[in-house]
Parts: C-alpha cells; sequence; structure tokens
C-alpha cells in the first residue's frame, strides 16, 4: 500500500537547528530521520511514497531524489507559497494518491508491524483507521477514547476521562475520504479523523509498542537510544 509522509510545517520546538533544515533532515548518528523512516517502511514491506514537503523541501529532494538509490518510489506534493497544514497537505496531493493509502507523520518512528492494521482495515471494511496506544498520559496527554474497534472521540484539545489512548501516528484512508476536507486553504488531519469518527467509519487498531518521535530535542535523545540498542 501506498503512503504518505507529512514532511511540511515550520518545527519550531525544534528552532535555531530547522531554522535552515526541514524537519525531516535532521541528522540522527550521521544520517537524516527520513532514511531511518524509509527502513522502516522497508521492512513493513512499502516501498510506494508520497511526501507532503514545505520549507526547505529542495534539500529532502536532493538527498532522497525519486527514491531508487534507496530501493524505493518516491513522489512529492509541495505545500506552495503558505502553509497548508496537515489535512491541506493531504489534500494537495490528492492527484498522485491511490485509492486507498496510509499516512504517517514527518517526525514519528513507528516500530510496529504496519501489515497487520493494514488487513485489519481491509477485513473491517471502514473508511478509515487510526493506530493508537493505550498510553495513559505516560509518554504525552491521551487524546483518543477507543472501544469496540472504533475510535469514539479524538481531541487535541479537550480531553475527558475516557480517552485512555493516543493517537499512534498512522492512519490508513480511502481516497475518496478527502471530500471530507477543505477544498481550498489550511486545515488540518484532525478534520478528517473526525468527520469518519462522526459517521462511525473510523476504526481503532490497537499498537503495543510505543512510538518515537523526533519533533523535540528530548524526543530526538530517546530516538538516539532506541537505535543505539
Amino acid at each position: 500500500m501506498q503512503i504518505v509522509i507529512l514532511c511540511g510545517g515550520l518545527a519550531t520546538r525544534l528552532y535555531p537547528v530547522t531554522q535552515k533544515i526541514p524537519k525531516s533532515m535532521v541528522e540522527i548518528d550521521g544520517r537524516p530521520f527520513l532514511e531511518y523512516q524509509i527502513e522502516l517502511l522497508k521492512k513493513n514491506g512499502i516501498f510506494n511514497l508520497v511526501l507532503c514537503v514545505g520549507n526547505f523541501s529542495e534539500q529532502i529532494e536532493q538527498y532522497f531524489g525519486n527514491g531508487e538509490k534507496f530501493g524505493i518510489k518516491i513522489q512529492y506534493s509541495y505545500d506552495g507559497a503558505s502553509l497548508a497544514g496537515t489535512g491541506g497537505a493531504l489534500k494537495k496531493a490528492e492527484g498522485l494518491l491511490e485509492d486507498e493509502f496510509l499516512v504517517m507523520y514527518g517526525d514519528s518512528y513507528l516500530p510496529f508491524d504496519f501489515q497487520k492494521a493494514i488487513t485489519f482495515f481491509k477485513e473491517k471494511g471502514k473508511q478509515g483507521l487510526m493506530t493508537v496506544f493505550h498510553n495513559a498520559n505516560k509518554y504525552e496527554s491521551s487524546n483518543v477514547e477507543a472501544e469496540e474497534e472504533l475510535v469514539k472521540a479524538y481531541s487535541k484539545k479537550e480531553k475527558t476521562p475516557k480517552m485512555e489512548h493516543i493517537d499512534y501516528g498512522l492512519s490508513i484512508f480511502k481516497k475518496e475520504d478527502l471530500k471530507l476536507l477543505p477544498s481550498d486553504g489550511a486545515s488540518d488531519l484532525s478534520a478528517l479523523h473526525l468527520a469518519l469518527i462522526a459517521d462511525k467509519q473510523l476504526l481503532a487498531f490497537p499498537v503495543e509498542q510505543r512510538f518515537y518521535q523526533v519533533g523535540s530535542f528530548g524526543g530526538i535523545e530517546e530516538f538516539k537510544t532506541y537505535i543505539k540498542k
């Protein structure tokens, strides 16, 4: 299955580092973070990538090109002059997308079996899927209520006691879902999640392994420790 990686955004939490490079090119032991993501995807049998890029996109293209030297296929979708947001970036990539596709954030490292999530999605016949981790506020604030294989509620701001899970960072959508996003302007990917939740169409796929992220300096150090093991 094809995967979209959301590599845009300003990554202000990593300033001053990301004032000159995109977050995907943050160096981890001599290699850009995106290269670790690509290795993870290949291990999971995923070789077709769409990168939604923004600021300093030329650095990503110069290093990774069309993906051939990494044994994958890469296509690029561009935010343009203004920030599109995660939802807007996905909408702009619509012309490159297959009928079903995965979406992952550009700062996430998700060490689990992607194919199990894909199989679950195909078997259940819903419009979308969110991977969820029973976080109980351990790593970050829990923001997902999951019950009976569905996401019941999701919020980045308004938390409830029933929210014991967190968005793990990988979603699956159908291309037709994109009609639920605004056709113009910036939007957040959560708008798509919420629309599917309202229709009882967003599956919750539980993941037991913790996630890693390089969206903060603390997260980078945790990821460095993880890969050294």
